[in-house]
C-alpha cells in the first residue's frame, strides 16, 4: 500500500515589492521544533489550497489574506511523512503579524530574496524554494539579430540601470565567433549591474564567457538526460508535459508560451491566461509567461501562477 501524501498549503509572504519573504520557527512540542519554514499547514477535509492558506495564516499569524496566487508545488518525504507542499505567494493582507492575534510560532523573521538566510536550521524541503525566490521575475530575451548589436546593448544598459536582473542571450543563427563576442559583451554589462546571464542552447559559449547558466530550447530539453552542470538552468516549454520534464531534471525555471498573440505571429491566439494556468497545474519549478508580454502584465501573469514575465521587446 502506498503511503498517504499529506497536502499542505505553504505561504510565501512577500513585502518590499517582493524583495523580502517571511520565515517562521516551529514551536516546542511539534515535529522539527526550532526549524524554520514557510508558514502554513495541512488542508482539512473539503478545503481548497486557498481556503487552507487563508485559515492557517489567520490562526498562526493573526492576519487576513487579501491577495494571493499559486506559485509552485513540491513533494518531499520526511522520516515521519510524505508531504505535498502547495506554495502560494501572499502579497497583501490586513492585520499585524503576531499582534492582531497571538503568534503560534516561536518566532518569525523577514529574509531578503537572493541572500543567504540569517536563520537556521531551515526545513530541507524548502531549499529549492529559497533558490526560486532568488530568481528575478523579469527576463529580457535578446534580439540583436533583428534590432542590431549597438542598439541592443544600449537598450540592455538602459534596462539594467532601471533594475533588470536576468538576461537570456538568444542569437541562435549567428556564427559561434560572433555569438561568443556578443555574449561576452552582454555578460560584462550584466555583471557590472549584478544581473544574471543565461545562454540559449549553447553550453560551450556559456562556459567560455563564464555565463551564470544555460537555457534549453524545447528540443534541447527533449534531448536532455540529466541536468547540465550550471548554477542556473531553464528551458522553453509549450505544454504541461514539457514543464513536468523540466521539473524531473531539477531545472530552476521554465518559460511557457506563447500566452498572447505576438508581433511575429499575430495570427496565433496563444494559450490565453486560463490555458496558461491549466498547464501550470502541479508545476514544481517557477514558470515565466512568454509571448505578447509587457511589464504592465506582471500582476495578471502572477495571478495565473506565473513566476514572472519573459520579454523580447517590452523589457
Amino acid at each position: 500500500m502506498s503511503e498517504k501524501i499529506v497536502e499542505v498549503a505553504a505561504a510565501v509572504m512577500l513585502r518590499a515589492n517582493g524583495r523580502e519573504f517571511l520565515l517562521a520557527q516551529r514551536p516546542e512540542g511539534k515535529v522539527y521544533a526550532g526549524y524554520w519554514e514557510f508558514p502554513g499547514g495541512k488542508l482539512e477535509a473539503g478545503e481548497s489550497v486557498r481556503q487552507a492558506l487563508v485559515r492557517e495564516l489567520h490562526e498562526e499569524l493573526g492576519i487576513s489574506v487579501t491577495e494571493c496566487a499559486p506559485w509552485l508545488t513540491r513533494q518531499f518525504t520526511y522520516p515521519h511523512a510524505t508531504v505535498r507542499l502547495h506554495f502560494w505567494r501572499v502579497t497583501a493582507w490586513t492585520g499585524e503579524i503576531g499582534i492582531t492575534a497571538p503568534l503560534e510560532h516561536a518566532a518569525v523573521d523577514w529574509m531578503e530574496c537572493g541572500k543567504s538566510a540569517s536563520v537556521a536550521p531551515i526545513l530541507p524541503a524548502n531549499d529549492p524554494i529559497l533558490k526560486g525566490l532568488a530568481l528575478p521575475t523579469r527576463m529580457a530575451i535578446t534580439m540583436a539579430e533583428s534590432e542590431g548589436v549597438e542598439r541592443q546593448l544600449e537598450r540592455l544598459e538602459e534596462a539594467l540601470n532601471a533594475g533588470l536582473k536576468l538576461i537570456q542571450v538568444r542569437e541562435k543563427h549567428w556564427p559561434q565567433a560572433r555569438r561568443l563576442w556578443f555574449a561576452e559583451a552582454v555578460k560584462r554589462l550584466a555583471h557590472d549591474h549584478g544581473a544574471l546571464v543565461v545562454i540559449n542552447d549553447d553550453a560551450e559559449v556559456a562556459r567560455l564567457v563564464g555565463a551564470d547558466g544555460l537555457h534549453l530550447s524545447s528540443s534541447g530539453l527533449a534531448a536532455c538526460r540529466e541536468r547540465p552542470d550550471f548554477n542556473w538552468v531553464g528551458a522553453s516549454c509549450h505544454c504541461a508535459a514539457e514543464i513536468h520534464r523540466a521539473g524531473e531534471l531539477n531545472l530552476d525555471y521554465a518559460l511557457l508560451g506563447p500566452v498572447l498573440p505576438t508581433p511575429s505571429h499575430p495570427e496565433n491566439p496563444g494559450l490565453g491566461w486560463d490555458g496558461f494556468a491549466e498547464h501550470l497545474t502541479g508545476n514544481t519549478i517557477p514558470v515565466f509567461a512568454l509571448g505578447g508580454m509587457n511589464q504592465a502584465l506582471i500582476d495578471q501573469a502572477q495571478a495565473h501562477g506565473a513566476h514572472g514575465l519573459a520579454l523580447m521587446r517590452g523589457w
